[in-house]
């Protein structure tokens, strides 16, 4: 199958960002609508990229955008709500479940078959969490579409890199606080690199021995929250005290960081780490999946304020 064209929905995020580097490089022409363009000139400035100012939400809209394409990406994902409702509330409906189904009847009403949609590693109609349960839904959604689109699902770990809000966050709290208090330290997660997940999704694109596929994607190590805690602080020369918290003061310390404009960390997280986000036996890579290590990554981003961290980086970079 010849990819030439491409939306890019979610696009102008983090994993976004990695992918559309991919996309362009390659020559492929990417649209990424955004509802600000402005916040997203780094992207802007790419070749063969364009960002049209649009609310996706529209199904007019969205059938509009995919006129002329020839695959369509859904990166769309939020990890916080102010709201909350069981089994999720409208915010996770919108952007897990809603959205998947109006992409479906846009790419059947425009003619697109080719639709690549990234869930979540654990991601579970019955998960003990509205972000799991949500991503769940839709993961069954897309699936269900198998029948009469060309796709394909990614189910990913935590993933970390350069603008992640992951060991970056960690960072930035582990530089500036004397103490780190942290809940769930025995939380366990397989982190996966950020232009790792990129090359797995725009490799898929024209290859048609993923049509109806569903792939795990994570990295070739299991860690707990707290060794990816401690591994940030050595990084970053932190001299934090790391607290563990007990379970109430866990929920308690996460519901205060949930009424901050911009949330760090909400009690939703926290269910969501009663499932470790790591591969079992059943996990299913895509074919020659070949993930990067954490700690060949993480030192370029992170520490490189430091002696080490500016070598890694050099190093990196050179590619060595």
């Amino acid at each position: 199958m010849d990819v030439k064209k491409v939306l890019l929905l979610g696009g102008s995020g983090f994993l976004g960002t990695y992918i559309a580097n991919r996309l362009s490089q390659r020559g492929i022409e990417v649209t990424i609508p955004t509802r600000r363009r402005e916040r997203t000139k780094a992207l802007i400035i790419q070749p063969n990229v364009e960002m049209p100012e649009a609310n996706i939400h529209c199904p007019e809209t969205l059938a509009t955008l995919m006129q002329g394409k020839d695959a369509v990406i859904n990166l769309v994902g939020i990890l916080h709500s102010r709201d909350v409702k069981l089994p999720y509330s409208k915010d996770f409906a919108e952007a897990h479940v809603e959205l998947p189904k109006k992409i479906i009847a846009a790419c059947q009403a425009t003619g697109v078959r080719r639709l690549v949609h990234i869930s979540a590693l654990k991601a579970d109609a019955k998960g003990p969490s509205e972000y799991l349960c949500s991503k769940g839904e839709g993961e069954a959604i897309v699936g269900a579409a198998r029948t009469v689109l060309d796709i394909t699902i990614f189910r990913p770990s935590v993933i970390f890199g350069l603008g992640d809000s992951f060991l970056s966050t960690f960072a930035k709290v582990l530089k500036k606080a004397p103490i780190f208090p942290l809940g769930f330290g025995h939380a366990r997660f397989q982190p996966v690199w950020a232009a790792d997940v990129a090359d797995a999704l725009v490799d898929s694109l024209g290859d048609e021995s993923t049509f109806g596929q569903t792939y795990d994607l994570a990295g070739p190590k299991v860690y707990t929250l707290r060794e990816l805690v401690d591994y940030t602080a050595e990084l970053t020369g932190s001299t934090a005290k790391i607290i563990a918290l007990s379970e109430g003061w866990a929920y308690l310390q996460a519901g205060l960081l949930w009424l901050a404009p911009k949330p760090l960390l909400s009690p939703d997280n926290l269910r969501s780490m009663q499932v470790d986000s790591v591969c079992e036996a059943s996990c299913k890579p895509p074919a020659n999946w070949r993930p990067t290590a954490l700690e060949a990554i993480a030192p370029t981003y992170i520490a490189q304020n430091t002696p080490k961290g500016k070598l890694d980086g050099f190093r990196f970079r050179a590619g060595r």
